[in-house]
């Protein structure tokens, strides 16, 4: 496997008006890695996230892909690039009027012209790499609780066998055990397809478990990263800080 890393951030500079929101972002994840991004609300998380997805442009900076520089591709080159990926939103961000299996095989039907049957099979295959069985294929996400429906975005997010996977605050709203679940899944799921992963959290349990480093990002910045195992023992006040849940220190409480 690679130890040359598939996504590298380099001096990414995001503004909206005169609010500097990026402000020199550098980092990187090889294949096989799991690197979990820590940071309060406001630190410039999710929009760090859409400049790597190529959501967004950056105003200053480069985004490099597997060696190239990405950071102004459009058209043709941007779908190429996002066709190696895979994400699981927050929300989970599964459609309402599709059924389980559809939501799973969404790129397959509507980006790789992958006819209907075989769509469905490799959908179904893929819950049960998430532990769901092929009951649930024909609900809507209406029709299965809120764990389940984390798991059906997590098979939509590997059914292509991605080489990079965004993970976007990937326990919020689960309980304590469940979540625990999903990040035995992550970890599995990543591991088996050797792929890169990127992870936002504020979820210091789920951070532990799934990370092999961890960075923290803060006003903008990348302040502090190191082995997971080195976490409570960063040295940076503010690491500390944010580790420990504590009001008192140099982050000011958002109120």
């Amino acid at each position: 496997m690679s130890t040359q890393p598939i996504l590298v951030l380099e001096d990414v500079h995001k503004s909206f008006g005169p609010k500097q929101v990026l402000k020199g972002v550098n980092l990187d994840v090889a294949p096989g890695k799991s690197l979990v991004i820590l940071g309060g609300s406001g630190s410039g998380k999710s929009v760090m996230l859409k400049n790597a997805l190529g959501l967004m442009t950056p105003n200053t900076g480069r985004i490099i892909f597997d060696g190239e520089d990405v950071t102004h591709d459009q058209g043709k080159g941007r779908e190429a690039q996002r066709a190696r990926m895979g994400m699981l939103f927050q929300s989970g961000a599964l459609f309402d009027s599709l059924t389980v299996w559809e939501n799973v095989a969404f790129r397959l039907l509507n980006a790789d012209g992958v006819k209907r049957r075989d769509a469905k099979d490799r959908a179904i295959e893929t819950l049960k790499q998430v532990r769901l069985g092929s009951d649930v294929a024909d609900l809507t996400p209406a029709e299965i609780s809120g764990g389940m429906q984390k798991r059906v975005g997590l098979a939509r997010a590997i059914i292509t066998k991605p080489d990079l996977i965004f993970f976007d605050e990937p326990t919020t709203g689960l309980d304590p055990i469940t979540a625990d679940a999903i990040n035995d899944l992550i970890v599995e799921q990543t591991k088996a397809l050797g792929a890169a992963a990127v992870s936002i959290t504020h979820d210091m349990a789920s951070a532990r478990k799934i990370a092999d480093e961890i960075a923290m990002l803060y006003h903008g910045k990348i302040i502090w990263r190191g082995a997971a195992s080195e976490i409570d023992n960063s040295g940076n006040d503010y690491v500390d800080q944010f580790v420990h849940g504590r009001a008192d220190g140099p982050i000011q409480p958002s109120l």
